[in-house]
């Protein structure tokens, strides 16, 4: 019999240490806190009245493509909305460091085309095209693929220039 008192002893010592061992863990996790640093309140543009509508442009943060979605009060074309990725940042999103790699000039001399002869859509620009850093490249494509009619699948987007033309490339974002 005391052989059996032991194990139980021995099984109640192990029970009670493992719950020890598991509220310490629960309380050493909540004295840590989650790991999210306090910041200073960060503010966005002032509600839209009525229906809101907008167009999606690409802009570039800290290296990297940044959707920015910009209020509009009618329905833009896409060359319209190119033109207005080749205008760069408004005053509000460079304040919130945003910045553009799409030279000002570089705008669309024509609507984007659906050819017969190329995949997708075809931009044709004013400058050249061949020379554009990768990032401005996916800036126009993203923002030209990203008007698709809704539920259509994005179509990768060549772009051309008076220098030649760039691959097909579907936007990376």
């Amino acid at each position: 019999m005391t052989g059996r008192n032991g194990t139980r002893a021995r099984r109640a010592g192990a029970t009670r240490l493992a719950a020890l061992l598991a509220a310490g863990a629960l309380l050493a996790l909540l004295l840590t806190g989650c790991g999210v640093r306090p910041s200073a309140v960060v503010t966005g543009r002032p509600a839209p009245d009525g229906p809101a509508m907008g167009i999606r442009l690409y802009l570039v943060w800290h290296g990297q493509l940044a959707p920015v979605t910009r209020p509009v009060k009618q329905h833009l074309s896409r060359e319209q909305v190119l033109r207005m990725l080749a205008a760069g940042p408004d005053g509000y999103e460079r304040s919130q460091g945003l910045t553009t790699e799409v030279p000002p000039d570089l705008v669309p001399t024509a609507p984007p085309s659906s050819r017969a002869e190329s995949i997708g859509l075809t931009v044709t620009m004013s400058g050249a095209v061949t020379t554009l850093s990768a990032i401005a490249a996916d800036q126009i494509i993203c923002t030209a693929s990203g008007m698709a009619a809704e539920g259509q699948k994005p179509a990768p987007v060549t772009i051309s220039g008076p220098d030649g033309s760039r691959p097909p490339r579907l936007c990376p974002y």
